[in-house]
């Protein structure tokens, strides 16, 4: 098979196409024959070796087709999509022709949407829905902040709460993108500064913040909230490394709810698939309620330009790789 393997840490260039013998289908995992795949940050940072875990095959997410079953949780040819699962991480990831995950982190998916935008859906809109209905519990009427609103998993979050029925005001740094943030249901945007709660005129008076930016803002989306709110820390777009603030428990204002959300904790048993509503998700997509489509596409043996894109903050959404 064809695969995209890292050399060593470093840059894009470190990005090589290869011919690698097919994985061997195994009790527990499924077999997939890869047809696209969606790019993620923290492949870059993987790539990069700011984590400590890097399998030899990146890429955390995919769609395509079954091969091989042992346990027989998926027939042959069924459409799949996999996330997560110790893929690109401690095991061979989606950047290749054919990967094998678990079971636990695959989901069968009927629908005639092309591979290139059934692959902008899974990972990051598995996350919105978790964060938003699990984190978050937001309902509707309520006021929601979603803080990274540009990245693919803010703009996952802005579709999602505005179909809920909740009231969106949506961050970021890219003013340009301020009016697809509205198509995809924000009330209004705010350029993201560090001490919004200063002022956003609603501070103290959300109900809920879907924070991805990561602890650098955290203290100041917990200002946002009122009585009861809730934040869900689930990103960073402010960088891989956290600053580590020993005193963000005794800064934390009364009366607030804090949750966190990694999306390593999909497919586990305290998080499993099953949970996410991935079949209705991808009619939503087809059916245009969700704006789920690729900001950008690139062949497979372009990753390299996706992951440039990714760094140089060029991907203005969900960008996928095509085999």
């Amino acid at each position: 098979m064809r695969a995209i393997i890292t050399k060593k840490f470093g840059g894009p260039e470190e990005l090589i196409l290869v011919e690698l013998p097919d994985p061997e289908p195994k009790p527990g995992h499924v077999l997939i024959s890869v047809k696209a795949f969606g790019i993620n940050r923290a492949e870059t940072y993987m790539r990069q070796g700011k984590w400590g875990e890097s399998a030899r095959i990146g890429g955390i997410e995919c769609v395509g087709t079954v091969v091989s079953c042992p346990g027989r949780e998926f027939l042959p040819g069924a459409k799949v999509a996999a996330i997560m699962g110790g893929m690109g991480r401690t095991m061979d990831g989606s950047y290749a022709e054919l990967t094998n995950p678990p079971a636990t982190n695959v989901v069968a998916i009927e629908t005639d949407l092309p591979w290139e935008e059934l692959a902008a859906l899974p990972l990051s809109y598995a996350s919105a829905w978790t964060c938003l209905t699990d984190g978050l519990a937001l309902s509707k009427g309520q006021t929601v902040v979603i803080r990274g609103g540009t990245s693919a998993f803010g703009q996952a979050a802005v579709n999602i709460a505005a179909d809920l029925g909740a009231k969106v005001i949506a961050t970021g740094r890219k003013t340009e993108r301020f009016s697809h943030l509205e198509e995809l249901g924000a009330i209004r945007c705010e350029v993201e500064r560090s001490d919004l709660a200063s002022s956003l005129t609603e501070a103290k008076h959300i109900d809920a913040v879907l924070d991805l930016l990561g602890e650098q803002t955290a203290l100041d989306s917990l200002e946002l909230l009122r009585r009861g709110g809730r934040l869900c820390l689930a990103g960073f777009l402010g960088g891989a490394d956290s600053p580590g603030n020993p005193k963000f428990l005794d800064d934390m204002p009364t009366g607030v709810f804090l949750t966190l959300f990694g999306s390593s904790a999909l497919g586990t048993p305290g998080c499993p698939l099953s949970k996410i509503p991935f079949q209705t998700i991808a009619e939503k997509a087809a059916a245009g309620i969700y704006k789920a489509k690729p900001a950008r596409v690139f062949p497979f043996d372009r990753i390299r330009e996706a992951h440039e894109a990714m760094e140089a903050n060029q991907a203005n959404g969900k960008m996928v790789v095509t085999i």
